[in-house]
């Protein structure tokens, strides 16, 4: 028999906190899983309460809400991962998964994506120092690009990288390394100069520290137009968020942190962008190697020119950690996504009776 109680998950301090200490659309979900005869609770984690919130949640609930940036885990994801992951083992359905937000929402995922209809095909990866020295001077000799770290939101370590003056390209030559480079990053839009070298010392600091990779895709002009995110349910796109940069020179983030312009449309305003998300989305659980799509996250998709100067659709990433609900949609979309949270649950007791 299902227990009709469901847990969410919450931090104490960050950002995304409103004046009761908890993110703005918690309240609006647990009321719709109680409209829906659910009882919904919320725990906050803390590193040293993760034993007992492992025996509560797998004594009194059917399924949890991670409801957390792991940037606000003030000692990192690791220990809250591992609690999330034992529940899961034991049937708590996860919603998402850890295994979910690693690897869709790590910026890796463009790799994984480059030979489909969804990535540029020049996006580079970078596991180590060696690589990146020996790739990056190359790529940013032919073209302006975008490096990313591979872990992160709210566009830190997310860099802009252009040649500073009006050297001409090297062709098939790599930049030398004291050329001056300016850095724009995602976060404010601030900008940096350094020499190369020293720009990319910064970069390797990240990789040794974090054991990480990097990501080096093209710079898309038409990013001035904006970014449009794809808030979905499953495989149901609910909104098309377009998210248009400050007007400042040379802005190139999105982010609301930055003084982008979000403004939320229905699907069927954008078309052209669901048809080719629901043409191509199955590729995104293929190449990730994923059994179902996450139930509530977003994909993010920069505009560019194909061969034919048609429009085309570039993934710039995905993310399913803790998607934030706009209060202009909080009404509705909550009891989507109640139902929706019930329906996998429901569906994996099923399996299991089988």
């Amino acid at each position: 028999m299902i227990i009709k109680k469901i847990v969410i998950f919450e931090v104490e301090g960050g950002s995304d906190k409103w004046i009761n200490g908890l993110r703005k659309d918690t309240m609006p979900i647990v009321r719709a899983f109680e409209n829906l005869g659910w009882v919904c609770e919320i725990l906050y984690f803390r590193d040293e309460w993760k034993d007992e919130i492992y025996e509560y949640t797998k004594a009194n609930f059917s399924g949890f809400i991670s409801r957390i940036n792991p940037g606000n885990l003030p000692n990192g994801e690791d220990l809250y991962f591992e609690t999330l992951r034992k529940l899961s083992e034991i049937g708590i359905v996860a919603i998402s998964h850890p295994d979910e937000m690693l690897t869709l929402g790590a910026k890796d995922i463009l790799i994984k994506l480059k030979n489909t209809g969804f990535a540029a095909k020049d996006t580079f990866g970078y596991e180590s120092v060696t690589d990146f020295r020996n790739r990056f001077p190359f790529s940013l000799a032919q073209k302006q690009r975008v490096l990313k770290q591979n872990r992160g939101s709210t566009g830190v370590g997310i860099w802009k990288v252009e040649i500073y003056n009006d050297t001409k390209p090297f062709e098939n030559e790599p930049l030398p390394l004291d050329t001056l480079v300016q850095c724009t990053e995602a976060q404010d839009n601030h900008k940096e100069i350094h020499t190369l070298d020293d720009f990319m010392k910064l970069c390797e600091k990240y990789m040794v520290e974090n054991n990480s990779m990097l990501i080096d895709m093209p710079y898309l002009e038409r990013i001035s137009e904006g970014e449009l995110r794809l808030l979905l349910i499953g495989d149901k796109p609910m909104a098309v968020i377009h998210k248009k940069p400050s007007i400042s020179v040379d802005a190139f983030s999105a982010t609301m942190f930055s003084g982008a312009k979000y403004t939320i449309f229905q699907p069927e305003v954008y078309p052209d962008l669901i048809r080719f998300f629901e043409a191509n989305a199955p590729q995104i659980i293929n190449y990730a190697k994923l059994k179902s799509y996450p139930i509530l996250w977003t994909a993010d998709f920069i505009l560019d020119f194909d061969e034919q100067q048609k429009d085309k659709y570039v993934l710039s990433e995905i993310n399913c950690s803790c998607v934030g609900i706009p209060e202009k949609l909080l009404g509705e979309f909550e009891i989507s996504f109640a139902r929706a949270v019930i329906e996998r649950i429901e569906s994996n007791f099923a399996f299991k009776i089988k």
